[in-house]
């Protein structure tokens, strides 16, 4: 069914995290492309971070929603879980939901078709129905991981997971089956993810595809008894203009040979401690690698990069390693040729961009939903898991030792090859989800009235 006969909109309102609003504002795009107006709802702080290009500002309107102000030490800059106070937590997920109100009033006022919204906030499917326009959950985790947490939730704790391929290190698995347990105004966090699905009307959309995540998409479709629709591997477009700090990476990274390079990031909200960079650093000194790293340090724990890593290891490295502090554009490195492996927390959008650019993973997961993906990311051959102590510390031995297998050595040319082979596999199926994604949403809006 085509969009446009309709003059169908939607209102999109993510979770207040970069790693949802990356893909709510991409999966906006995809539907603005087909004759669908969005509405893209979220807090000033996260609006205003937002670059719409002019073939999407005049289909994408951002929508300003404003939490209450009676959080006196959640001030607006606060609004987002980027730079935020891991003690705040709880009171941003709070003021999150006492934000319903707010937002019936914008629903009220823009009157969209639909509105897709994240698990964190079951309440806007509520607010939603109450107007009488359909809700429908988008699921920014894999769809293994989904499945497992809502297996591992409903059963017991010993109940094996369906497919015996993916499992948790013993290290990763507090990580893994705390991720649901912390709770914010009396709920549960695993209740919120629960209620997100059952709220949802008839469908949930997910972030992924079938040739990837097929037998965990029919059990996850099984367990919370909604279809699953696959709105495909979804990335940002790499754009071309480049900054000045853009253009000094790219000539750094055009003098390394082909594929020698590893490019090395542990994601935007998660910080090494000492230790984790100090096993880093000297694992890929024993490389032998050329990388371009990543370093991030936690808003007010600023540090000299020469401080905070091995004594001499800048020196030691200078020929072949390049470090970034806090941000680098991951996509066009990922894209350059010189690169042959990313050294990757294993977040889902990084999961994703990796494969879409195939470039194999060194799968390094830290925590919450990321030892799952990993799993996932060796079970299908793209990259190899690096094995921690039993403490769950990185070793510089082990991490040194998958760099040079996924990008150099003979024993990982399989893994090389498979990782082509998914990228070409999603150049082919381009954006055919979307079109199935269109026609399921405006069959709920048909159906409602």
């Amino acid at each position: 069914m085509d969009a446009r006969k309709k003059n169908f909109s939607v209102l999109m309102l993510p979770w207040l995290a970069h790693g949802h609003i990356s893909p709510y504002l991409e999966l906006s795009k995809k539907l603005a492309s087909r004759n669908v107006r969005i509405y893209f709802c979220s807090t000033p702080v996260n609006l205003n971070s937002i670059k719409l290009s002019p073939k999407h500002s005049n289909s994408i309107q951002l929508v300003e929603l404003r939490l209450p102000s009676s959080f006196p030490d959640l001030p607006p800059h606060y609004h987002t879980t980027n730079g935020l106070p891991p003690h705040l937590m709880t009171t941003l997920k709070h003021a999150f939901d006492m934000a319903a109100s707010a937002f019936s009033n914008l629903l009220q006022n823009l009157k969209p078709d639909l509105v897709i919204y994240d698990f964190v906030q079951p309440w806007a499917s509520a607010v939603a129905s109450a107007l009488n326009i359909p809700a429908v959950h988008f699921l920014v985790f894999s769809a293994v991981t989904t499945s497992f947490l809502v297996h591992f939730s409903r059963n017991h704790a010993d109940c094996p997971f369906p497919f015996s391929s993916i499992f948790v290190h013993d290290y990763m698995k507090p990580k893994v089956t705390h991720l649901l347990e912390s709770s914010s105004n009396g709920i549960q966090d695993k209740e919120r993810y629960f209620q997100s699905f059952e709220l949802s009307r008839n469908v949930i959309l997910a972030k992924t595809f079938r040739e990837l995540e097929g037998k965990y998409i029919d059990l996850l479709s099984v367990l919370v008894n909604k279809k699953i629709v696959p709105v495909g591997p979804i990335v940002a477009d790499i754009i071309e203009d480049q900054e000045d700090d853009e253009m000094e990476i790219m000539k750094w990274l055009d003098k390394k040979e082909r594929s020698s390079t590893v490019f090395v990031s542990f994601g935007s909200e998660y910080f090494l401690s000492k230790e984790e960079r100090e096993e880093t650093a000297h694992g890929l000194e024993l490389s032998q690698v050329n990388f371009i790293w990543v370093l991030r340090f936690p808003n007010g724990e600023k540090m000299e990069v020469k401080e905070a890593l091995p004594l001499g290891f800048l020196e030691r490295t200078k020929e072949r390693g390049k470090i970034i502090e806090n941000w680098a554009p991951q996509a066009k490195i990922l894209g350059h040729t010189s690169i042959g492996g990313f050294v990757s927390h294993c977040g889902w959008s990084s999961v994703i961009e990796s494969m879409k650019l195939g470039v194999p993973i060194v799968a390094t997961p830290m925590h919450l939903d990321q030892p799952l993906n990993a799993r996932l990311v060796e079970d299908v051959g793209v990259g190899l898991e690096v094995i921690r102590r039993e403490n769950g510390s990185i070793e510089r031995d082990e991490f040194s030792r998958v760099i040079r297998e996924v990008v150099v050595d003979k024993n990982g040319e399989k893994i090389r090859r498979k990782a082509r082979e998914m990228s070409e596999l999603m150049k082919k199926k381009g954006e055919e989800e979307i079109d199935e994604v269109v026609n399921e949403l405006v069959q709920l809006s048909v159906k409602r009235e």
